[in-house]
């Protein structure tokens, strides 16, 4: 059976199925992992519940830091990740899981976790409010929420047309015409992830009831970033879920005369070393359910 558009994503088409790809990608994923986990502040006996936990990156980085009472549940709301994720976590009783979205946790009952974490889940939810209010439920007087999202509207606004970080190239022209087939193919796909910022998050925590609400905020714009590297790696890469790879976009979006003119350039790019650009914001959120709320 072919796993569903979530386990794909993260199994094969967040990297291209490279190798070289998923080693770069997993150097940024460890330092969100390990941010999410230090704003959580664990205890060796909490109970962690990662909501959107994919193939496991914070759950599993939680039950490393958790002692032999502590225990990890994953949510999400792929039947078929929480299927890798129980492979992966081979039989450790410290392990349950969850099919669910993160604005209806109706399987975890009302106070019954001490942590909430989660990492770029947000981004996909119509419901964010109400994903808050869910996070609040089930955490026990005191319990802690921390978070990762990107604010993907910090680029957009920016750098609208600049999908590979070139900045000023001869492949301008090519590569704004790739840019439209993704607003114009999956604009109310990807909606959730353009309609909000760090300000909104604020707000949902603090409606939602909790307190010692804390948020880091991270911009970049133009910083230097990785080269191209395997160019043929890259085109198979899809930048989320619900959208085509690049390399499915560029043959909608091009001639033949022009895939060449671009693939010509990008692997001459590539060969060269030269680096890109990174534009991009980021947030981390901590807060705290109060001691005496109910």
């Amino acid at each position: 059976m072919t796993p569903d558009k979530w386990a794909q994503w993260l199994l094969t088409r967040r990297d291209g199925d490279s190798a070289g790809l998923r080693f770069r990608n997993a150097l940024d994923l460890a330092a969100f992992r390990d941010g999410v986990l230090e704003g959580a502040e664990l205890v060796a006996d909490d109970v962690v519940l990662d909501v959107g936990c994919g193939t496991g990156l914070v759950a599993f980085g939680a039950l490393d830091r958790l002692g032999p009472d502590g225990r990890v549940i994953f949510s999400d709301v792929s039947p078929d990740v929480l299927d890798e994720c129980r492979r992966t976590a081979g039989g450790d009783e410290r392990c349950s899981f969850v099919v669910a979205p993160a604005d209806d946790l109706a399987g975890i009952a009302d106070a019954s976790v001490d942590v909430v974490t989660t990492r770029s889940v947000l981004i996909y939810s119509d419901r964010k409010a109400a994903a808050f209010a869910e996070f609040f439920r089930v955490l026990r007087p005191g319990g802690r929420m921390s978070l990762f999202e990107p604010i993907n509207g910090f680029a957009e606004r920016l750098r609208p047309d600049d999908l590979f970080g070139l900045g000023n190239s001869p492949v301008n022209d090519l590569i704004a015409k790739v840019s439209d087939v993704y607003r114009s193919t999956t604009a109310e796909t990807t909606r959730p992830m353009m309609d909000f910022d760090e300000r909104d998050l604020v707000d949902w925590a603090v409606s939602a009831g909790f307190e010692a609400v804390e948020l880091s905020y991270r911009a970049q714009v133009d910083v230097p970033a990785d080269p191209i590297g395997d160019w043929e790696a890259l085109k198979r890469v899809a930048p989320n879920p619900l959208v085509p790879t690049y390399g499915e976009a560029i043959a909608a979006a091009l001639t033949d005369d022009d895939r060449e003119r671009l693939d010509t350039y990008m692997t001459a790019l590539a060969a060269a070393g030269t680096p890109t650009r990174r534009t991009m914001a980021t947030v981390f959120l901590r807060a705290r359910r109060p001691h005496g709320s109910r």
